[in-house]
C-alpha cells in the first residue's frame, strides 16, 4: 500500500561457501554493482553480463537505476537448479554459466533476466516474501517488469512475445512453482551440474544411490504420496572443486546436514 510502512525482513549471513567462491571469483565494479563470474579464463560470460548492463543503462535510465539500487552484485556461477536466481543472503542475481554462454543467447535477454531479478529483490525488500502461495503472482509481476523494460528495445519482439506468454503460463500452471517441484528441479540440476563438469560416473552413481536411499527415508517418514523426483543430490551434499575440477564431495545426514557439510568442505580446501 502506498505511504504505509513495510518491515523490511532481515538479510540473512551469506554462507562462508558463497564468501570463499566470489572471493576468487573475476569481478569488476559498475556504479557501484559488484560484477563477477566463477569461470575460467577469459571470462566471456562476463563480458556478456556488462554488454546486458550497458543495455539496460543504455535504454531505460529507471530500471538500471532500480537494478544498481536493489542488488549488490549480480554474479555469473554454477546453479543447479534454475537459469537465473535472486540469492536473498548475498543480494545477488545469480546467473547460471550454462545458461549466460548458450550459443542462442542474446545480450537482450540476459538483460531481461537482470531486470526480473532485480525485481525480485524489489519486492523482498518490500517485505513481499517467495512464499509458495505467492509465487505465481510474484513472478508475474517480475516478467511485467521485462515487458516492460523489453518495449524500448529495438528489434525485441520475439522476445516480448516469449516473456508473455510466460505470464499466461504462470496463471496456468501454479504448480510448477510448488515447494515439491523446485525441490525435483533442485535435485535434478545437480547431477546434471555434475556431469557438465564432468565429474566420474562412479561418482554420479554414488549420487543416485544417495537418491535412492533418501527417498526410502522419505516414504518410510510418511511422505510415500510425494512426487518422485528424477534425481537428488540434496543438502548436506556439497562437491569438493578445487582449480574448477571436482576431485569428491562431502556430506553429512541430519537437521543442520548442509552447514556442516559446508563446514567440512571449508575445511578441506
Amino acid at each position: 500500500m502506498r505511504g504505509s510502512a513495510v518491515a523490511k525482513p532481515p538479510m540473512p549471513k551469506p554462507p562462508l561457501i558463497d564468501r570463499l567462491f566470489m572471493r576468487f571469483s573475476r569481478n569488476r565494479t559498475i556504479d557501484g554493482l559488484w560484477v563477477g563470474t566463477s569461470e575460467s579464463k577469459p571470462h566471456p560470460a562476463l563480458h556478456r553480463v556488462l554488454e546486458a548492463l550497458a543495455l539496460i543503462k543504455w535504454h531505460n535510465a529507471l530500471h538500471y537505476s532500480r537494478v544498481i539500487s536493489r542488488l549488490d552484485r549480480v554474479w555469473v556461477h554454477l546453479i543447479p537448479s534454475a537459469q537465473a536466481h535472486y540469492d536473498q543472503p548475498l543480494n545477488a542475481c545469480v546467473l547460471d554459466e550454462r545458461y549466460v554462454l548458450d550459443e542462442t543467447m542474446t545480450t537482450a535477454r540476459i538483460a531481461s533476466t537482470i531486470v526480473h531479478e532485480a525485481t525480485h529483490a524489489r519486492l523482498e525488500g518490500r517485505g513481499i516474501l517467495y512464499h509458495e502461495k505467492d509465487r505465481y503472482r510474484i513472478e508475474a509481476v517480475c516478467l511485467r517488469r521485462e515487458l516492460n523494460f523489453l518495449a524500448a528495445l529495438p528489434d525485441a519482439e520475439p522476445l516480448r512475445e516469449q516473456v508473455a506468454r510466460s505470464i499466461e503460463w504462470c496463471a496456468s500452471d501454479r504448480e510448477y512453482l510448488s515447494d515439491s517441484r523446485f525441490e525435483q528441479r533442485e535435485e535434478q540440476g545437480q547431477i546434471e551440474t555434475m556431469r557438465h563438469l564432468n565429474v566420474p560416473n562412479w561418482l554420479i552413481r554414488f549420487a543416485l544411490w544417495v537418491v535412492r536411499k533418501r527417498r526410502s527415508r522419505r516414504s518410510a517418514a510418511g511422505h510415500g504420496n510425494d512426487p518422485e523426483p528424477a534425481a537428488m543430490a540434496s543438502r548436506g551434499g556439497d562437491l569438493l572443486i578445487v582449480d574448477g575440477k571436482i576431485v569428491g564431495a562431502i556430506g553429512v545426514s541430519g537437521s543442520q546436514d548442509n552447514v556442516i557439510s559446508l563446514a567440512g568442505q571449508t575445511g578441506l580446501k
